[in-house]
């Protein structure tokens, strides 16, 4: 799959089959929709396009909005790569490009750009200044401008009933159960190894401790949860603080994670980590001895995760 980083950047002689939308955490409602792209493609033999755009409008057009992504520019790449889409363009959307017209938008970019045959889009989607053009406007501007509209309707899209808002909601609140079913997949994270304070090596639980320099990545609840991670080529499990460490008095919000039965140097590495189950919320004792009792029924709980985990592979 080819990336792109501006409409303009795109150059193909090629017809395309288009969608439009953030797309924020891939989720089993977006995939509904671009499997429609990948069938015409094929159908076709024309190229699937993905028009998504960053910063997420929300950002942009509401100054006061600090809505946290389900997925980094990266991530949100590797997940539309794996399901065989062939052309990701993430606009950069900025006022100028939000005070387009809807046709301005059509003629110039759907058109000029993108030399769009067929685009495949939610029957509630709005677009151009002030999101004033709505899904019938399209269809007149397909017919201007000869390309087809191919809509979602309400009742397929409520079959599918979520969104990237009640991912969000849920990861807030350390469902992680609900956000997995929702995604279609283990919510992840990825993040830099960076050296702490060690101050679980103290306790006889060293961490790695994961930096993530996106600021505006969702984060789930401050708590405890079970993880894994690919490494050194193999299926690593782990307990992942996320909080600010109360029994030590930290003021600032770290990741940490304990792995299980692995060894290895990871400082400066950029790792993936997969967030399993939440096994209880953050909380302050008192006393180290609280903590490290605490701990060791954390590790009961995380062993015992991952040997139904492994007992489920095994039987299927």
């Amino acid at each position: 799959m080819e990336t792109y980083f501006s409409i303009s950047d795109f150059k193909s002689k090629n017809k395309t089959i288009v969608t439009i939308g953030t797309f924020d955490g891939v989720h089993i409602g977006h995939k509904s929709i671009l499997q429609k792209v990948l069938q015409a493609s094929k159908n076709t033999n024309y190229e699937s396009v993905v028009l998504s755009f960053f910063p997420h409008p929300r950002m942009v057009l509401n100054s006061d909005s600090d809505v946290k992504l389900l997925n980094t520019i990266d991530e949100k790449s590797i997940l539309l790569k794996n399901l065989g889409l062939q052309h990701l363009i993430i606009h950069r959307f900025d006022t100028d490009f939000a005070n387009l017209s809807a046709e301005e938008f059509v003629s110039h970019y759907l058109v000029k750009k993108l030399n769009i045959h067929k685009i495949i889009i939610g029957h509630d989607h709005r677009f151009g200044k002030n999101r004033t053009a709505n899904i019938d406007d399209l269809i007149l501007f397909g017919k201007k401008y000869n390309f087809e509209v191919a809509q979602i309707s309400a009742k397929e899209i409520e079959q599918v009933a979520v969104s990237s808002t009640k991912i969000r909601q849920a990861l807030f609140e350390g469902n992680i159960a609900l956000a997995k079913k929702y995604l279609g997949y283990d919510y992840f994270m990825t993040g830099k190894v960076i050296k702490g304070k060690q101050l679980g090596r103290t306790i006889g639980f060293p961490t790695a401790n994961i930096e993530i320099t996106e600021k505006y990545k969702l984060v789930p609840e401050n708590g405890v949860y079970i993880v894994s991670s690919f490494l050194n080529n193999q299926t690593v499990f782990g307990m992942m603080n996320i909080g600010y460490n109360p029994t030590f008095q930290e003021k600032k919000l770290s990741i940490e994670i304990h792995f299980l039965d692995f060894e290895a140097d990871l400082y400066d590495q950029i790792i993936q980590i997969s967030v399993l189950e939440l096994i209880r919320k953050e909380q302050k004792f008192e006393g180290i001895d609280n903590l490290k009792a605490q701990l060791q029924k954390d590790k009961i709980t995380t062993s015992a995760f991952i040997r139904i985990q492994n007992q489920k592979i095994t039987f299927s």
